[in-house]
């Protein structure tokens, strides 16, 4: 099996590398924050020992006095013929200043007597061997996260990174509970409820009995009418922002009937639309 990409991330501190990490993540990358650098001769070793996989990590100034081994560790790495790529972030100094104070963290480089704009000037001279050796190298200064997040994909994605935003639609019943990880809620106990026919209590809304009850009511069709629309204008916004999954929870009281059906017209109308959309019904696969 062909080896896999074997990415090493660094640069300044406040340049965005924990971003770059996550994004990473969602290509299928294996990701290491922080490794220290007298064990990636090691962590070397083990990738080799899963070829195809992709791997990435984070080895920057936190690191401490050790760091500044890394370009010597890279150095044997290529004369031994390890195959890896070094991804250099940068910004300008006014830029790392600003984001600095704004999270109020303390940068790696501070001694506790040298300024925020000293410890920048430190951390970007001690670092310009590992930028002249560098692989890409992308200035963020102005880079939005969802811009960022487009490059590394442009980058590093490959045929079987996620083709762009996940959506998961899912049904489920407000008696046990809202799901956590819901990004859009909608309630649709306002639909007429086929619990209380006789003939439909027992069936779901994957049932055709229930489908034909809830298409005799005009606010059936009004609804679903409405919530595509608003789809069609929230998704590409979402997708825009760089965001990975949208979870669209659709819910009734028991999460048997109403919410399974609208939950299966939404699927089916992103999925006229060529997303990629995946549907769950929580409350059906609990009492299955």
């Amino acid at each position: 099996m062909e080896q896999g990409r074997f990415v090493i991330i660094t640069g300044m501190s406040g340049a965005g590398k924990t971003q770059v990490l996550r994004t990473l993540e969602d290509l299928n990358y294996f990701c290491v924050d922080n490794l220290p650098v007298m064990l990636l001769p090691k962590f070397i070793e083990l990738s080799r020992q899963t070829p195809g996989r992709n791997t990435a990590m984070v080895i920057d100034t936190r690191g401490g006095d050790a760091f500044s081994s890394l370009v010597e560790i890279m150095d044997e790495m290529h004369a031994n013929g390890f195959d890896f790529e070094v991804l250099f972030l940068d910004a300008d100094d006014a830029t790392l200043i600003r984001r600095y104070k704004e999270t109020r963290r303390r940068h790696p480089m501070e001694k506790g007597h040298n300024s925020l704009s000293e410890s920048v000037l430190l951390e970007r001279r001690s670092l310009s061997d590992v930028k002249s050796r560098a692989t890409n190298i992308i200035d963020t200064s102005h880079y939005s996260n969802a811009r960022l997040k487009e490059e590394i994909g442009r980058l590093f994605g490959d045929e079987n990174s996620a083709p762009g935003m996940l959506i998961v639609v899912q049904s489920f019943g407000y008696k046990y509970g809202l799901p956590l990880d819901s990004d859009l809620v909608l309630d649709v106990r306002f639909l007429p409820n086929p619990f209380y026919e006789e003939n439909l209590k027992k069936l779901t809304g994957n049932d055709e009995p229930v489908q034909d009850f809830l298409n005799r009511f005009p606010q059936t069709y009004k609804f679903l009418r409405m919530e595509c629309e608003m789809l069609a204008y929230l998704i590409p916004q979402y997708e825009k922002e760089g965001k990975s999954q949208l979870v669209i929870s659709v819910g009734c009281t028991g999460g048997q009937h109403r919410s399974v059906y609208i939950a299966n017209n939404i699927y089916n109308y992103l999925r006229l639309k060529s997303y990629r959309v995946e549907l769950l019904h929580r409350e059906i696969k609990q009492k299955n």
